[in-house]
């Protein structure tokens, strides 16, 4: 039974896509709260970079050691970022604009010198394959699983189980940056401990939905959640939800229509965030509208 269900290929692709929104959307969160999310975007770009250094160093494709060497790259770009913007010649998200394309562009550059002939390359990073996580599997208590849905499945047990844990350090690092510095908190350290399991869950989620598709379910799905309410906890929460359901609604309409089923999933997102920015009871254009004609009849 359990056999049948991972042979399934409509079964392993949402499963895969609703891990990849829900470590995303984990921690996505306290990125969109502490105004970091362009991070992810530079992460998920100069991943690349990492990936093929430790391929050239190493020659692993998959592991242990990519997982590390993403980790370092994603500290790494923040580390740079941070350099450049205290020369105070350039601001921060003009900082974050120069450091990941430079980064990007050398991984992309050493791909195309020294490794044409193996299996990474900037489109598999970039775009992934969602569609075909079921044909690549590993044996694992005695099933054939597809490898995509382990990974993420560690990725977002990982994720979990750092949100749980520091969550009090995070929220109030995420609300209130200097009180968690004096209470003895580390909010730096809880900062880039978030960053680096945001590169170690982009480099497990690349095979499968690509770097791009991954920004979106860390950003999008708690921007999402970030209209709807002002509870952390439930915002966490809405935040998983709408990823998922992007997921389940946009696999049928991407077969329906014939095209990408990662980028139909990801149009999803978008599509939640419009609704709750229209919608949304408290911040939404509706809401916004009815405030101001009871005011105004009042």
């Amino acid at each position: 039974m359990m056999q049948a269900f991972l042979d399934d290929p409509m079964a392993m692709i949402l499963l895969t896509g609703a891990l990849v929104a829900t470590s995303g959307a984990l921690l996505g969160t306290f990125l969109v709260l502490q105004r970091q999310s362009m991070l992810s975007d530079a992460i998920s770009h100069s991943i690349v970079f990492g990936i093929v250094v430790v391929w050239l160093l190493t020659h692993a494709q998959s592991g242990p050691l990519q997982i590390a060497g993403a980790a370092l790259t994603g500290v790494l770009t923040v580390f740079l970022t941070e350099m450049v913007a205290r020369t105070r010649r350039v601001k921060r998200d003009a900082a974050i604009g120069l450091v990941f394309p430079a980064l990007f562009a050398a991984g992309v550059l050493l791909l195309n010198l020294y490794a044409r002939d193996i299996h990474i390359d900037s489109h598999t990073v970039l775009l992934g394959e969602i569609g075909f996580v079921w044909l690549d599997t590993m044996p694992l208590a005695g099933l054939e699983i597809p490898q995509a849905v382990v990974w993420m499945t560690v990725a977002t047990l990982v994720n979990l189980g750092f949100v749980l844990a520091c969550y009090k350090e995070l929220k109030l690092a995420s609300f209130d940056w200097q009180l968690a510095a004096a209470l003895g908190l580390a909010p730096t350290l809880m900062f880039y401990l978030l960053l680096g399991l945001t590169s170690v869950t982009a480099v497990a989620a690349f095979d499968a939905v690509g770097a791009v598709l991954f920004i979106a379910f860390v950003i999008v799905p708690a921007a999402t959640a970030y209209l709807l309410t002002d509870r952390l906890s439930l915002m966490l929460l809405l935040a998983v939800l709408v990823g998922v359901v992007s997921t389940l609604c946009g696999y049928p309409l991407a077969v329906m229509m014939d095209v990408s089923i990662g980028g139909t999933m990801a149009s999803m997102t978008g599509v939640f965030l419009l609704m709750a920015f229209v919608l949304s009871p408290r911040y939404g254009l509706l809401g916004h509208w009815l405030n101001r004609r009871v005011k105004a009849s009042g």
